[in-house]
């Protein structure tokens, strides 16, 4: 049986309004809004504190804390206007009370000495120093007698900071905003869900999270607009997912002759890991609606093998199949790998980047388009107009984290609904995977490949840097190969970053005269990264010196170390998936992260981190521990809409809750008709990206 739809806030069409609408804004404050994301009135509603000061406990003048942040009520004794040396203006206060006295005391302000008759009470909230006395600094402030307080003797909400909207002005406003504007919210959330779980009605939510009277009510106000975001996040993902099993796709079964010869040239059996993920590829291929699976796997488990793999049984099935990647170093690889394990049976193979240009361009466009080719391999360029397939049968996305989703989807959109293998290095804690690519099956290869060794790292400070280019030498000597990784590619205003370009002639010229170092950047043209990869794969080059370039799509086995300079600089994902270009065989490896003096103590938990941790999901752990998730998956380059208040780490316990009811919801009315207010609020929250479903 149906449940009734019962709505909560939901955007009625005055809540849509322009701040800059809005009595006391105006155009100067309401860009200073905009600068925060706040553009109407709905956003300013949820323009949320970022904690609360308890200013509710008053403490006579003699006990007061110097280097505390004290609230106190006192009887205005005197004001006086003094300059310091630089003529610069001070308003100092005097107040008492029956225990002593303090001075108030505001810079630059002379005009504030109106506002405190003498014999007046006020309340005033700051941090209490010592100087000739008790002193304040810019305390908050207001009338003893003046009604509800705003800012002092309550739980005061302090919120974001931008230029243009200072504290005083912008609590005073959301306190009329609160007033005013939430009698105008409907809450959309079905009244039975409400009541199982204990939530506050919206606009009672929206009250108590800004200006609430205790901690409790607080918490309570937050929970209900946590669960909000996780429930409209979940039914987002439940109605992509619904839509996408509703789409129709071709039946892939491959040609097992095929796949045997292509196995046999591996050269080498694949993990039971591997195996697992193909067989499940496998199976949605044979079913007639889009796969659409998330491969996840550490770097080095082997996920191009897979990949291709799969290419071959949608070739073998007379499909084409298509990989894009972010990168041209990337693009390159997967071209070079893809060439020599499938054009010697008969599998054409067609490299399309921004690097492929004149007559070549319009030549291997021809060959897509007429079904020459099978497998197109190639950057964003695949996505360009000109770029039409015969028979696209499976899409492949490689370093999908890189990508937006309106990106896979006009790729995808070249096929009638193809078949969608998206892959990470950047491996995700099943319940964030679940969430954020909850519309995708997922499927991870948990092992590396029999005989790797994890790589050893180790810190070195800058000052000893030169055993680090020691070490190299020696590795050099042993027959193996270096990646030396420097974060800028010429010299800059940053000073002593190194710069790639001049570390490799620094290099060559000095400490490693005897190898052939070469260099690597971004800013090379393609002809040039491509002559450079090719010697440093056979050997003529010996040490690579490289930009971030490389983080992803350089496989050279005999390489044994890589030096990242300014480690501090990077993020903990970027480093490991670094690390992972050496490694790839059965010689232990070595990383080396060189760091400066001034480590912030993010920066040494992500290099700690990299001490302790090889395994690519623990690394993910650490790196929501240390940033959040918010930071670690952008939800805009996810596709998915932002999180007001929910931290998905945090609020995990909540999530699963709100999970399940996403899901009963859409199974009980698919397109939220029977909730119509909920309906409404999805649609604007995720605004238009639900047909994005069959690309996750």
């Amino acid at each position: 049986m149906r449940r009734q739809g019962v709505s909560s806030p939901s955007l009625t069409p005055n809540l849509s309004i322009s701040v800059q609408d809005l009595k006391g804004v105006g155009p100067k404050r309401a860009e200073a809004f905009a600068r925060l994301g706040v553009r109407t009135v709905t956003d300013a509603l949820y323009h949320l504190p970022l904690r609360h000061e308890d200013r509710s406990h008053f403490r006579p003048i003699r006990d007061l804390r110097p280097g505390f942040q004290e609230t106190v009520v006192g009887e205005v004794k005197g004001a006086r206007i003094s300059l310091t040396r630089r003529r610069v203006k001070i308003l100092s206060v005097i107040v008492g009370d029956r225990t002593g006295s303090l001075v108030a005391k505001w810079f630059r302000q002379p005009y504030l000495k109106n506002r405190f008759p003498l014999g007046k009470q006020f309340i005033f909230s700051g941090k209490v120093t010592w100087g000739s006395g008790l002193e304040m600094m810019n305390p908050d402030y207001e009338e003893w007698d003046a009604g509800e307080q705003v800012h002092t003797g309550r739980l005061v909400p302090i919120y974001p900071r931008t230029e243009g909207l200072y504290p005083r002005w912008l609590r005073n406003f959301m306190k009329g905003l609160i007033a005013t504007w939430t009698q105008s919210v409907q809450d959309f959330l079905p009244q039975e869900i409400s009541r199982r779980h204990v939530l506050m009605a919206l606009p009672d939510a929206l009250r108590a999270i800004h200006f609430p009277e205790t901690k409790e009510e607080a918490e309570a106000g937050k929970r209900r607009l946590v669960f909000d975001d996780l429930l409209l996040l979940g039914l987002g993902v439940a109605m992509r997912r619904q839509a996408a099993e509703a789409e129709v796709a071709e039946v892939i079964t491959g040609r097992r002759e095929l796949e045997q010869t292509v196995l046999a040239r591996l050269g080498f059996p694949l993990t039971a890991g591997q195996e697992r993920v193909l067989a499940d590829i496998k199976a949605d291929m044979a079913r007639p609606r889009p796969m659409t699976r998330l491969l996840q796997g550490d770097v080095g488990s082997g996920k191009t093998a897979v990949a291709l793999l799969a290419v071959v049984h949608a070739v073998g099935s007379g499909f084409q199949a298509a990989i894009m990647v972010p990168t041209e170093v990337l693009a390159e690889q997967h071209y070079l790998k893809a060439q020599a394990l499938l054009e010697p049976v008969g599998v054409r193979v067609s490299l399309f980047s921004g690097a492929t240009l004149g007559r070549e361009r319009e030549r291997r466009r021809r060959a897509i388009t007429t079904g020459e080719v099978q497998v197109a391999v190639g950057t964003h360029a695949l996505l360009q107009e000109g770029v039409t397939f015969h028979r696209l049968g499976l899409v492949i996305v490689d370093e999908q984290h890189r990508f937006g989703v309106k990106q896979r989807a006009e790729l995808t959109a070249k096929g009638c609904y193809p078949h969608t293998l998206v892959m990470t290095a950047t491996p995700i804690p099943r319940t964030l995977a679940l969430t954020l690519y909850g519309d995708l099956n997922l499927s991870t290869i948990d092992e590396l490949p029999p005989g790797r060794q994890p790589v050893k790292t180790q810190l070195l400070h800058e000052g000893i840097r030169l055993q680090a280019y020691q070490f190299v030498m020696e590795e050099v000597r042993k027959g193996g190969a270096a990646y030396i990784i420097c974060p800028l590619v010429e010299e800059s205003v940053d000073g002593d970053l190194k710069a790639a370009t001049g570390l490799a002639a620094e290099l060559q010229q000095g400490i490693l005269q005897i190898s052939s170092v070469g260099c690597l950047h971004g800013r090379m043209r393609t002809e040039e990264k491509r002559e450079v990869m090719n010697a440093f794969r056979n050997g003529q080059i010996q040490v690579l010196v490289a930009t971030t370039v490389v983080e992803v799509g350089m496989d050279v086995p005999r390489a044994t170390v890589v030096v990242v300079e300014h480690a501090e600089r990077l993020g903990l994902t970027q480093l490991h998936q670094i690390r992972g270009r050496v490694g790839r065989n059965q010689t232990q490896a070595h990383c080396i992260l060189i760091h400066s003096h001034h480590l912030t103590d993010e920066g040494k938990a992500r290099l700690q981190a990299m001490v302790e941790c090889t395994d690519g999901f623990q690394i993910a752990e650490r790196d929501l521990e240390i940033r959040g998730p918010g930071d670690l998956f952008g939800t805009r380059q996810a596709g998915l809409p932002d999180l007001k208040v929910a931290h998905l780490l945090r609020d995990a316990q909540l999530l699963e809750v709100a999970w399940r009811e996403a899901f009963m919801l859409v199974e009980d009315s698919p397109d939220l008709s029977a909730y119509p207010l909920l309906r409404d609020t999805v649609r604007h929250r995720w605004e238009g990206t639900l047909g994005l479903a069959s690309v996750g």
